[in-house]
Formats: structure tokens, sequence, C-alpha cells
């Protein structure tokens, strides 16, 4: 496993990151907690050092979990998120601060957090939504340097909303962000034209989310997979999605002289070959999940001919809910 420079915050953190969504338990299907602490005791082996959860990911769930594999270790980097209060993902553009970030709501969201985790002090606690309209409200900056000043998160960061990695410019002009946490992919590459540069002048790290697009990119949707009708992926693969997704796969991996099976790596590779990401966090489920996505950082970066290939397979297009 190789580290890298968190931003500027002095952290070390390692190529491959967790994303604990799926650990939580209540969005996806088949989560068990013995095999969620498996996997993340595997990640830890494995080198993972960064670990990214959410107060929202069954409701402190997947924090608790992460509290009973590693109790308090200093060893072992976390983020997580507080939740906005109205609970609507994506922030709404018209939606104000004090509906979705009101100070008493993010500081009793810190506290609910720190219990979930059993710590004193969350090493990076970041805005689960993003509406950068706010970054010049008063009670954001002062809620900001509160919790700096509490001693309880050292350093702050935004999630921006889905396929919007512009909406955080005026965030990371006000100087209070250290990370950012944002869509990037093989299909998306947008935060390459404008938050990139940004972040790299300002010194700011950058986690990127979502590597296999919500699965697309690991080469198993097929027209015909099927999800329950309680798995979220139900509806975000609904309607003629899933051919979409199987052709342009199907294209990509012809083009790149792979099979569908070996495309999760070169996805991982995709994102890493940047070299202002800090961390990408892939969902990992299984042990057998954690071994396979670790590995993409011992085969590096994609040489450069296979990155030019994947650069000519940009898909814009949104299947998330729009509010």
């Amino acid at each position: 496993m190789r580290y890298r420079p968190l931003g500027c915050t002095g952290l070390q953190v390692s190529e491959i990151g967790y994303g604990a969504w799926g650990i939580g338990a209540r969005q996806w299907i088949g989560a068990e907690d013995e095999q969620s602490l498996a996997a993340l005791r595997a990640a830890r082996d494995a080198g993972v050092n960064f670990f990214d959860t959410a107060l929202a990911y069954g409701e402190g769930h997947s924090e608790r979990l992460l509290a009973r594999a590693f109790g308090a270790s200093s060893e072992i980097i976390i983020a997580t998120k507080v939740p906005p209060r109205n609970l609507i993902w994506p922030a709404r553009s018209e939606s104000k601060l004090a509906e979705v970030f009101p100070r008493a709501h993010v500081l009793a969201c810190l506290e609910d957090s720190l219990r979930n985790l059993g710590r004193e002090c969350i090493d990076l606690y970041q805005f689960h939504v993003w509406n950068d309209a706010w970054a010049s409200d008063p009670e954001w900056l002062a809620t900001v340097d509160q919790i700096k000043a509490s001693g309880k998160a050292r350093f702050i960061g935004i999630s921006i909303n889905d396929h919007q990695p512009a909406n955080s410019l005026r965030a990371l002009a006000s100087g209070r962000v250290d990370v950012v946490q944002v869509i990037y992919n093989l299909f998306d590459q947008s935060p390459d034209d404008e938050l990139f540069p940004e972040c790299a002048a300002r010194s700011i790290g950058i986690i990127a989310r979502v590597p296999f697009d919500e699965g697309s990119l690991t080469g198993q949707i097929r027209p015909d997979t099927k999800f329950p009708a309680d798995d979220w992926r139900h509806s975000y693969f609904a309607g003629d999605r899933k051919r979409q997704v199987w052709e342009r796969v199907q294209h990509l991996c012809r083009d790149l002289g792979i099979r569908p099976e070996d495309l999760p790596a070169i996805a991982l590779r995709f994102c890493i070959s940047s070299p202002v990401v800090s961390t990408v966090i892939p969902g990992m489920r299984t042990p057998r999940h954690v071994l396979a996505n670790a590995a993409a950082s011992d085969e590096g970066s994609l040489t450069p001919a296979a990155l030019a290939v994947a650069r000519a397979h940009r898909w814009v297009r949104n299947f998330y809910p729009v509010n």
C-alpha cells in the first residue's frame, strides 16, 4: 500500500481508503456485521489507514462498527459527516443554511459521532451535502471555527453534491476547508476541469468517492441484472440504464483490451493516476473485496496509453434523483 498527503493536513493516508456506506446495513441489502468487521480488519491488515463513514449510514451503525473494529486506535484515520438536518441529499439550490446545517444541529451531531466512534476527536469532520451560497454565511464560518477551536475535530471537509464539483469553489476560497470529497471515476471526470486545479493551488486534500460509478465500473451490471425492490440500486439503475451501462462498459473494455472482470482494478488505478487525489474510497463489504481493491495501489497508476483511452470514455449523465 502506498500513502499520500491529505492536502496540507500533515496526515498521510492510504491511496486506497475504505468507504463505509455499504456496511451501514440500511440502503444496501446483504451487509452483515460480522462480515463487515472482518472486512474492516482485513483492510487495516492490507495497509488501509483511512476510513470514511457518516452519521447517516445506518443512523450511526457504520460508525459504531468502526469503533468495534478498531477502538480508539490512533493509527486509524477516521472521517465522518454531519447529515443535513432536513435529510435531503443532495442539497437543493434554494436551501438555506438554517434548514440544513444550523450550528446547534452540527454540534449535536458531532457529539453523537464522537460517542459512536468512542473517540474524543475526529480526524476529519465533513458536511454531507453542500451549497456554495453558504460559504460566506457568518453562522457557517463561526461554526467551523468553533469546531476547530474545541479540539473535537482536527480538520474540516465538505462532501460535494453529486456531479457538482464546481459547487465548492467559494468554500475553498474561504480558507476553512481542508479536504473535499467528490465523485470522481472513469465515467465522471468533471472534477478535472475546475476543482482539481483549485485544490492543487490551495493544497486541499481530495477524497475520490464512487470510483466504481455505483457498480457500473465493476463490469457486473448487465441488461438483465435485477436488484431487490428495497435496494437503492433498484431505482438508480431503473429503466434503460442497465443497458446503457453494459454497452459503455463493453466499449471501454474493448478499447482497453481487458476483460470486464479486470475493470474494477482499472477503475481504481484511474483515480490514483491523478497526482492531486489523496485517496479513493471504494465500498468493501468482504475481505475478498478488500484484498482485490488494496492491490490496485501496488499496481500503481495507469500507463499513459491506458490513461488516454480512459479519458476518451468520459460520460456526462446523472442517474441520481434530482430534488
